[in-house]
């Protein structure tokens, strides 16, 4: 394809697209880095490993050759830039979600509204430099859901991950796997470095932000994610996060 090849002349390029809710990117993977940034909507970047929820106004760094999907909730007005790799050799080897200042912001949309960005151009040169320091500066975010290797375990996230708000507890889940409880305890520990209670809290704070991305109601996303009440999803929402849903998902990072 024409784009991708030009993606290999240039040092920085860029796809901009407008994605409706419940599109899919099908897995696939890049041979340049990339970011790939919302200003409107939640995407879901999958791996093998781990699973990305990401709001407005935050970005998510996929190193080259990452293989990913990435799923809409909500409609997504989405931008990307790919990166030839030397670019990004000072920034993480591994997928994470940043915030985005309204600097950074801007600095992304106007890469993406010339294209194509070549070191030889001088003006290219130091908006590629600009958008390079703003990356090795960011605040990266705690919404990742990591996924443990170990069959037994998988039995159970796949459980969760159908129905985030299934109150059964782990002793009950654990006789459906075949393992003992110490066992699977043990196993989310060693293998998401998170212990179950913790692993199932961020499973269902990323689903109800996807709820809420799609369009639905806080009591019902907290509902159907499995908080007993509207308040302590708030709550809790603000613990980790630092804002309400409303103002979070509303595209405020600063």
């Amino acid at each position: 394809m024409s784009a991708k090849n030009g993606r290999r002349r240039a040092e920085m390029a860029t796809v901009s697209a407008d994605l409706e809710d419940g599109h899919v990117i099908p897995e696939h993977s890049h041979p340049e880095d990339q970011l790939l940034f919302a200003s409107e909507g939640v995407m879901t970047l999958s791996t093998k490993q781990d699973v990305w929820v990401v709001p407005p106004m935050r970005a998510v760094w996929i190193p080259s050759e990452t293989f990913h999907s990435v799923a809409m909730s909500g409609r997504v007005s989405m931008r990307t830039l790919y990166l030839q790799p030397k670019l990004g050799r000072s920034l993480p080897q591994k997928c994470f979600v940043m915030n985005v200042t309204s600097l950074l912001r801007e600095l992304v949309l106007h890469a993406c509204r010339i294209g194509r960005l070549h070191k030889r151009a001088a003006a290219e040169r130091r908006l590629i430099e600009m958008i390079l320091d703003h990356l090795k500066a960011v605040e990266s975010v705690p919404l990742q859901l990591p996924r443990p290797v170990d069959p037994r375990a998988q039995k159970i996230v796949a459980r969760l991950v159908a129905s985030p708000g299934d109150h059964r507890k782990l002793e009950k889940l654990c006789r459906e796997c075949g393992a003992s409880k110490r066992t699977i305890q043990r196993l989310f520990r060693e293998e998401t470095k998170m212990t179950f209670s913790k692993w199932r809290q961020q499973l269902r704070l990323l689903h109800a932000m996807q709820r809420l991305a799609s369009g639905e109601k806080v009591t019902a996303a907290a509902l159907d994610a499995g908080y007993n009440s509207t308040s302590a999803f708030i709550s809790l929402f603000r613990k980790q996060l630092g804002q309400t849903p409303a103002r979070y998902l509303g595209g405020s990072a600063e």
